[in-house]
């Protein structure tokens, strides 16, 4: 299927890595311009390079997305080099484990920064692009906001509010025509998840456990696979899609345990 994404300009926050870069890749694939904003210069590049060995075109911009000015430079560093913005994958983000507990105010609010605030920003700052382009918003969400994890607050809050704002969003943006949606992620194969799963005692067991419970096919949902879905809610292919938070997880969230 064409999704006739030729040409268009997608800004892709953490884009270098894990599902970003896997966004970024598909998009680039459909002949979008996919433009990568992270706080890694090398990272970026790296990712760059790989879409254009592979014949696709990209851009990045470096910006700490955790810094409000960064993130208005951000999107008019875009503006400045492509002229229109045709939708925005906010996705950047990382489960930092500020819980209830042991955390405090300070972390908690950083994470929030880290996680949520620069959604909104990054949203507030290419609006008026998205409104000449009847574009599109997809944010990348998690499990953590439906199903709780532990010893995780912010970065469960912090998704709590991705959900609501795709909500919010969808209802105050249907007088421009932009749509707005969201991919909820369970349990994604990416750089910060085997991060994650090393610090466990025993990893090889943890992740044999965890596959186990995934009701189809009993693996992990690749990030090709999330970024395949996301391409088609960017495209017009979903000319009537808004407001929705689609789970591309195997089933984990919502089939029966029993499984």
């Amino acid at each position: 299927m064409d999704l006739l994404l030729a040409g268009k300009v997608f800004i892709v926050s953490g884009g270098a890595k894990g599902i970003g870069k896997g966004i970024v890749t598909v998009l680039a694939q459909e002949k979008a311009i996919p433009v990568i904003l992270g706080r890694s210069e090398s990272d970026n590049l790296g990712a760059l390079q790989e879409i254009e060995q592979q014949g696709g075109q990209a851009y990045q911009v470096v910006a700490e997305l955790s810094n409000p000015e960064e993130c208005q430079q951000a999107i008019s560093a875009v503006l400045r080099q492509f002229g229109k913005i045709d939708g925005l994958v906010n996705n950047a983000g990382v489960n930092d484990g500020v819980g209830l507990e042991k955390g405090d105010y300070e972390s908690f609010v950083a994470s929030l920064h880290k996680n949520l605030v620069h959604y909104y920003l990054l949203a507030h700052h290419a609006l008026p692009a998205l409104k000449e382009s009847k574009g599109a918003i997809l944010n990348i969400t998690s499990k953590v906001a439906e199903t709780g994890q532990g010893n995780t607050s912010a970065y469960a809050a912090a998704n709590g509010g991705r959900n609501a704002l795709t909500r919010e969003w969808a209802v105050e943006l249907l007088k421009y025509g932009i749509r707005v949606n969201a991919i909820a992620v369970a349990e994604s194969w990416t750089p910060q998840y085997e991060s994650w799963i090393q610090t466990l005692p025993d990893p090889e067991e943890k992740l044999r456990e965890i596959t186990s419970r995934i009701p189809l096919g009993q693996r992990m949902t690749t990030p090709e696979e999330i970024a395949q879905t996301a391409a088609f809610l960017l495209s017009e292919k979903s000319s009537h899609t808004t407001g929705q938070i689609i789970h591309v997880d195997g089933g984990y969230v919502h089939l029966d345990r029993a499984l």
